[in-house]
């Protein structure tokens, strides 16, 4: 009797929220504007309690504006975020730009900070055109005396970083140890970036019988340089110098120069890009063990062409690439590769994403000579022959109910990843 009481409880509890959810309408802002907010990347709680004179839908369909934010890095290691205010319905033709730029080191409260005032802001042509207009009040901080700030370090950003962790039980152990720094400066004339990582990775798995280890080192220096010629065309090249146990590269030195034309002008590539690239030049390869070709070190000349789509659109996004490249000693050493990622909304409320990649290989010309051991194939100690690789995903998702979602209601949310993820 007692358990059927329980259960019965169990289930007046749902029925009862939801019908006190369907009786309040403290949630829906009387006249407010309608907005769609396309960000995946912010906090979107935080932006609802801050931004509170509006209305969120969850369909860009209902709304009045869609604000799509997209973000890209700066020459300083920071951010620049691109609000895009679309209007619709009455306010269809009205769409509007606003720029936000991060330091470097800032924060992840003053990041928030920065892209609420620009919302706030962005939005106000909008909402003085609704009965909400009334409620809003205008203020003023007046500035302090602007300093003349001199940039001792020349646009130079230099980053150096060290991370790892330790995984184990009692039949197994791994470890990773990277590291990393780099230095780069970027002007609107000249791009210079350059990179150096170091990285370690071990497995120890012991059974009854015997104890096995793996182990993965690399080290790599790459190095970019590009010029800008105007808003399609941009000149520069490629250098690397590298060694890899995986791989069977003792030492691989490679440098390419490159040309790139963007069909649509380099200040909208937050939003839409087109690009194609060609790039050709040398490479000296020092291997660890004998290839299957016999070689211990050979130079190599070839080529490779890499065109680029990437679209942010109201509709969703699009993320695509064909890369192709091949030796000219040999054209059959070659290889072809796409990758694809697309999110669509589709109808309203419906989302459908998919994407993956796929390769043709053809230029393992680094790969050791002999059968690999059961060990280096279950652990991947080494670059195994292959002639494709692929990788696929995809998602489908239909939301229906209230089309308002204002409210942000945080309990439980730490707990309850205990129970889901089984911490």
């Amino acid at each position: 009797m007692k358990l059927n009481l329980f259960v019965l409880f169990l289930c007046i509890i749902p029925f009862h929220l939801w019908a006190q959810s369907l009786e309040s309408s403290d949630s829906l802002r009387y006249d407010a504007l309608k907005v769609f907010f396309d960000c995946p990347f912010c906090d979107e709680d935080h932006i609802r309690r801050e931004v509170s004179f509006v209305n969120y839908v969850r369909d860009r369909k209902e709304a009045q504006v869609h604000v799509m934010i997209t973000r890209q890095v700066t020459g300083s290691g920071g951010r620049e975020y691109s609000f895009l205010f679309i209007g619709q319905k009455q306010f269809e033709g009205q769409n509007d730009t606003l720029l936000y730029n991060t330091m470097p080191d800032a924060t992840f409260e003053e990041i928030r900070e920065g892209q609420i005032h620009t919302l706030k802001i962005g939005l106000m042509r909008y909402v003085a055109k609704t009965p909400v207009a009334s409620k809003i009040k205008i203020s003023y901080e007046l500035p302090k005396q602007d300093e003349l700030v001199e940039d001792r370090w020349k646009s130079w950003v230099f980053r150096t970083g060290i991370d790892g962790y330790l995984d184990g039980e009692k039949s197994y152990k791994s470890y990773s140890l990277y590291g990393s720094f780099s230095a780069s400066k970027i002007t609107p004339d000249w791009k210079f970036d350059s990179d150096y990582d170091s990285g370690i990775h071990e497995d120890k798995i012991m059974t009854d019988d015997e104890t096995v280890y793996s182990s993965r080192i690399s080290h790599s220096l790459t190095a970019l340089l590009v010029k800008s010629l105007g808003e399609h065309w941009s000149i520069g090249g490629t250098t690397s110098l590298s060694s890899s146990t995986y791989s069977n590269y003792k030492l691989r030195y490679r440098i390419y120069p490159a040309i790139e034309y963007d069909i649509f002008p380099y200040s909208e590539s937050t939003r839409k890009q087109l690009t194609f690239l060609y790039s050709a030049g040398l490479s000296l390869h020092e291997y660890k063990d004998s290839t299957i070709y016999n070689k211990t070190s050979e130079a190599l000349i070839g080529q490779e062409f890499i065109i680029a789509l990437n679209l942010t659109q109201k509709w969703g996004s699009i993320n695509t690439s064909l890369n192709a490249s091949n030796y000219f000693h040999d054209w059959t050493k070659n290889n072809f590769s796409m990758f694809t990622s697309v999110d669509i909304r589709v109808a309203k409320g419906l989302e459908v994403n998919i994407g993956g990649s796929a390769s043709i290989i053809h230029d393992q010309l680094n790969l050791v000579k002999g059968e690999a051991t059961t060990e280096e194939i279950l652990l991947r100690i080494k670059e195994l022959e292959t002639s494709y690789q692929y990788f696929v995903f995809f998602g489908i998702s239909y939301t229906f109910g209230a089309i308002y979602n204002n409210v942000v209601n945080p309990r439980f949310n730490q707990g309850m990843r205990f129970i889901y993820y089984g911490y």
